[in-house]
């Protein structure tokens, strides 16, 4: 049974996430934003019922480079509140979960892929 929080909650939880990248990596992070959207909406060619828990969109610091600077928007990264929560049925287990979401789309704006994060564990 999906566990379910407000909004402010949900929020704070992702706050939470960030707080707990170590602080060298944080001040690493750059020009990239953080959102938490309700659900995720497929694109083109994506079939209808396509849910994701995050999604990095941007341009990686591995590949970078000095043209990027050059008045880029800001990466994003969206944290999906309605596919994590009915992904959990508990607090402890969606906050968890959230963690692990927020890391591994922080990874991805680190240039780490989905083979690499899956050996880590954060897949």
């Amino acid at each position: 049974m999906p566990f379910e929080i407000p909004q402010r909650e949900f929020d704070d939880a992702v706050d939470d996430a960030i707080d707990r990248i170590p602080d060298d990596l944080a001040r690493a992070m750059d020009n990239v934003a953080i959102f938490v959207v309700e659900e995720y909406e497929p694109g083109p060619g994506e079939p209808a019922d396509t849910e994701l828990l995050g999604l990095y969109e941007g341009t990686p610091l591995t590949e970078r480079d000095s043209w990027w600077d050059a008045g880029s928007l800001p990466d994003r990264i969206s944290i999906f509140r309605g596919p994590l929560m009915r992904l959990c049925s508990t607090r402890e287990e969606l906050v968890e979960e959230i963690l692990v979401t927020v890391v591994h789309e922080v990874a991805h704006h680190f240039g780490i892929d989905d083979d690499r994060l899956h050996e880590l564990g954060w897949s």
